[in-house]
């Protein structure tokens, strides 16, 4: 029988007083604190408040579109009651932001980091994350994580003059690695945001140093986690790959419901009024539990890895080649020019600020952006069209089989 928990008497009285008093927690980040590389351009005003422009960036920045049709988990499906990523991140953002607001954190930045932390994620999920990041590894020496690319397409690709702390919170969101306690980090400038960057292509182990430089880019990363935990086993179990026997019920929960809700009221009673985001022990554990279940259960699903390395992989491997042989010859009637440079330089048109054009920044991270820009479909449909005779292909399983 599901069991959902509630606040503490004590502490859901103390919040209404506080709310009564106007209390403001002053652990949250205050627009007027704001940094942008270009800070005389995108100024706030009353009705476009600091962030919420963030957000509306990232919403109009074309690579949002493809969030529909990006692989939460299951990719060979033709179903709409599973997870995409343009569903995931907005169960992010509303996770996210009914604990900013109990916490009395700035929804607003909670809402933008939200809604761009997936933007650079590649088709086929985290088997097209792998497979993209051996290839650019292999050619260059430099990796690449999904993370860091989303703040690529932001900062990069598309120059849209996002701030310091929406970016910093894409960059550090790593949901693969769940923490007891989220403290953040002391940081205020781009350069020291650039560097960390940096290192994160250079060192592999870097990606599992990040933390996020504000309260709400901590809530955002353990909201990530949140948000997939549950949804994917209801996902595996919408698709008859499972049934929910399959997972222990600790002290989160074993449903979707169930988890959302436990762990909202675990980090709040744990966290408000602190400097801090924290979860207690019991929680945590049942949380590392949970996750080890999913890959054990879901993740790890022989049927799924099987498509994967053997269809998926050798068309990413054929495409980036033919679209590095395209971009290596500057022609510009080939589909890489006319799909992908073309369409990066219409994007800028009105960009303000001093970056480098997209055209010098390199071949094989032209293709890579390219590719890990693509919807599962487009990959596919790519593929086809370049290599017409080519013996790989995915053979979906539709809704009636």
């Amino acid at each position: 029988m599901a069991k959902y928990h509630h606040l503490s008497k004590d502490l859901q009285k103390k919040i209404r007083e506080d709310r009564s008093r106007n209390w403001q927690n002053p652990y949250a980040f205050r627009d007027e604190d704001i940094v942008r590389r270009n800070p005389d351009h995108d100024r706030a005003n009353l009705w476009r408040p600091a962030f919420v422009r963030d957000s509306e960036k990232i919403m109009h920045v074309p690579y949002y579109n493809r969030y529909s049709d990006k692989t939460q988990v299951f990719s060979f499906y033709k179903n709409d009651d599973i997870s995409r990523r343009a569903l995931h991140v907005q169960l992010v953002s509303r996770i996210a932001r009914n604990i900013g607001n109990v916490l009395g954190l700035n929804e607003s930045l909670i809402e933008a980091i939200s809604l761009g932390h997936d933007i650079g994620h590649t088709p086929f999920g985290h088997a097209g994350e792998r497979i993209l990041n051996e290839l650019y590894h292999e050619r260059t020496g430099r990796y690449f994580n999904h993370n860091v690319h989303s703040v690529r397409v932001l900062d990069g690709v598309i120059h849209r003059n996002i701030s310091l702390q929406t970016l910093d919170g894409i960059l550090c969101h790593n949901g693969e690695l769940e923490l007891q306690e989220y403290h953040p980090c002391e940081m205020t400038t781009f350069v020291e945001f650039d560097k960390k960057v940096e290192n994160c292509y250079i060192d592999e182990k870097e990606i599992g140093n990040l933390t996020p430089c504000t309260m709400e880019g901590c809530v955002m990363r353990i909201c990530d986690i949140i948000a997939y935990l549950g949804k994917d086993r209801q996902d595996a179990m919408r698709l008859n790959l499972l049934s929910e026997p399959s997972f222990s019920a600790g002290a989160i929960g074993a449903s979707n419901g169930e988890i959302i809700n436990n762990l909202i009221v675990n980090l709040i009673e744990n966290s408000y009024g602190k400097s801090y985001l924290k979860m207690d022990g019991e929680y945590f554990e049942a949380l590392r539990q949970a996750k080890k279940e999913n890959y054990e259960i879901i993740y790890s699903n022989d049927k799924l890895n099987r498509l994967y390395e053997n269809e998926i992989r050798p068309m990413f491997e054929a495409l980036y080649e033919e679209l590095l042989s395209q971009a290596e010859s500057g022609q510009k009637d080939t589909i890489f020019y006319r799909h992908h440079i073309c369409h990066v330089t219409e994007d800028n048109r009105y960009a303000k600020g001093d970056f480098k054009p997209y055209e010098e920044q390199g071949p094989n991270q032209q293709v890579v952006d390219y590719l890990a820009s693509m919807t599962d479909d487009y990959f596919i449909d790519l593929y086809h069209y370049l290599f017409p005779k080519g013996k790989h292909d995915v053979k979906f399983t539709g809704y009636f089989d």
